[in-house]
C-alpha cells in the first residue's frame, strides 16, 4: 500500500538524523536551516517478531517483510504559509502524506543552533501547528466562497454543505486543528477528506531527547506532553543521535548489546515504525509456506477479498473463500498441517474481517 508518513519539524529538531537511521539512508544533516530542500522518500521495513517465529516453523526460502513510506519533509519556519523559508513548497510536500511525524526538540546541544536562539518544544510546536493552520484557513477561505456561489442556485444540498464549511472554519479560526472538529455527520467527514486539509492528518509526536533522557525523559518533554494531553496523540521519545549510531552496527548482537548498555530493550526507531503504523491504521496479515512466508498490509476492518486484493487484483475478483489461521494458534501447533489436522483452520467467505496476525491461503477463481 503506498500509504506514506511525513516527517515534520523546525529546522535544526533531528528529523534528517531520524530520517537516517529509520531508513539507514544518508539524507543531508546539517547544522544549518534548509540542510534539506527536496524532500527525502525512503521505504522502512516494519519489525514484527511474528514473521521471525513463523520462519523459523516454516523454513522457507524467502522472508518479505512489510514496509512503509517515510518522507523527510524540510523545516518549516514562522511565515512558511505565506512563502518564507520556501514555505509553499513544503507545505505541498505536507499535503501528500497521509500522516505526520512531529519531531519537537527537547535536548540542549550548544554546537547545534535552534532556528530561534533556545531550546522550547511546547513554542516550536506552536509555530508549526499555526503554519499548517493558516494554510488550511486559505482553503477553507476559497472552499467558502466557491459555495457561496453554488448555494444561491437555491439548492438545499449546497447550503447544507456550506452550513457544514462554516462551521468548520469558524471551529479553525478559534485556532482549533481540523482533525479536533466534533464531525456530527458522514457528509461533515467527507466534506474534510475532499479538502485535503493538513492539521486534519493523524499525528504523531516525536520528542528527540540526549541519551540521558530517552527513558524518564526531562523538563522539556513533560512540559510538551502536558500540553498535548488533550490531543488524544500518542508521544514518543527518541535520541535521534544515538538511533543513528544503533543504525550504524553490523550485527543484530552488537545493536542489542548497545541497547542493554543503555538500559532499553528495543530500538526506538522500532517503536516509532510501529506507531506509525497504528497511526495509519495499518494491520498485517502473513502468507506462509516453503516458498516464502510473507507479510502484507491492509487497513484495519478489511474484509478477506480486499485483503486478497493487495496479493492480486484477480484474488479479489475471483475470491471464492479464505483459509485462516490464527498465528497464535500457528505457533502452538508448529505447522500448518499440525493445525489443519487438529481442525483447527478456519474456512471463511467474503465477510470476514481480516485480523492482525492472521496466516492466511486465499482461493479464488478468474
Amino acid at each position: 500500500m503506498a500509504l506514506k508518513c511525513g516527517i515534520v519539524g523546525l529546522p535544526n529538531v533531528g528529523k534528517s538524523t531520524l530520517f537516517n537511521a529509520l531508513t539507514s539512508a544518508k539524507a543531508l544533516a546539517a547544522n544549518y536551516p534548509f540542510a534539506t530542500k527536496d524532500p527525502n522518500v525512503g521505504m522502512i521495513t516494519v519489525p514484527d517478531n511474528r514473521m521471525e517465529k513463523l520462519s523459523e516453523l516454516v523454513n522457507p526460502q524467502k522472508v518479505q517483510p512489510t514496509t512503509i513510506e517515510i518522507v523527510d519533509i524540510a523545516g518549516l519556519i514562522k511565515g512558511a504559509s505565506k512563502g518564507e523559508g520556501l514555505g509553499n513548497q513544503f507545505l505541498a510536500n505536507i499535503r501528500e502524506v497521509d500522516a505526520i511525524v512531529h519531531v519537537v526538540r527537547c535536548f540542549a546541544d550548544d554546537n547545534i543552533v535552534h532556528v530561534d536562539g533556545d531550546i522550547n518544544p511546547v513554542r516550536d510546536k506552536e509555530t508549526i501547528d499555526m503554519e499548517l493552520l493558516f494554510k488550511d484557513l486559505e482553503t477553507m477561505e476559497k472552499r467558502v466562497e466557491k459555495l457561496k456561489k453554488q448555494a444561491k442556485a437555491g439548492k438545499k444540498e449546497d447550503q447544507a454543505k456550506l452550513d457544514m464549511a462554516l462551521r468548520l472554519y469558524t471551529h479553525m479560526e478559534d485556532g482549533k486543528s481540523a482533525r479536533s472538529y466534533p464531525t456530527d455527520s458522514d457528509d461533515e467527514i467527507a466534506l474534510i477528506q475532499e479538502l485535503y486539509l493538513l492539521t486534519a492528518k493523524p499525528i504523531l509526536y516525536v520528542c528527540n531527547v540526549d541519551e540521558d533522557s530517552v527513558i524518564d525523559g526531562n523538563e522539556h518533554t513533560k512540559a510538551f506532553k502536558e500540553l498535548v494531553k488533550e490531543e488524544n496523540a500518542e508521544v514518543i521519545l527518541v535520541c535521534a543521535g544515538m538511533e543513528a549510531d544503533i543504525a550504524e552496527l553490523d550485527t543484530k548482537e552488537e545493536r542489542l548489546e548497545f541497547l542493554q548498555e543503555m538500559g532499553l530493550n528495543e530500538p526506538g526507531v522500532n517503536r516509532l515504525i510501529h506507531s506509525c503504523y497504528k497511526l495509519l491504521n495499518l494491520i498485517t496479515y502473513f502468507t506462509a509456506g516453503e516458498k516464502e512466508v510473507r507479510a502484507w498490509t491492509i487497513e484495519n476492518g478489511t474484509k478477506a477479498p480486499g485483503a486478497a486484493g493487495v496479493i492480486h487484483t484477480d484474488f479479489e475478483k475471483g475470491f471464492i473463500r479464505a483459509e485462516v489461521i490464527k498465528y497464535d494458534v500457528f505457533v502452538a501447533y508448529g505447522s500448518e498441517q499440525a493445525v489443519k489436522s487438529a481442525g483447527k483452520m478456519g474456512v471463511e467467505g467474503k465477510e470476514y474481517v481480516v485480523g492482525d496476525g492472521d496466516v492466511m491461503h486465499f482461493l479464488f477463481n478468474v
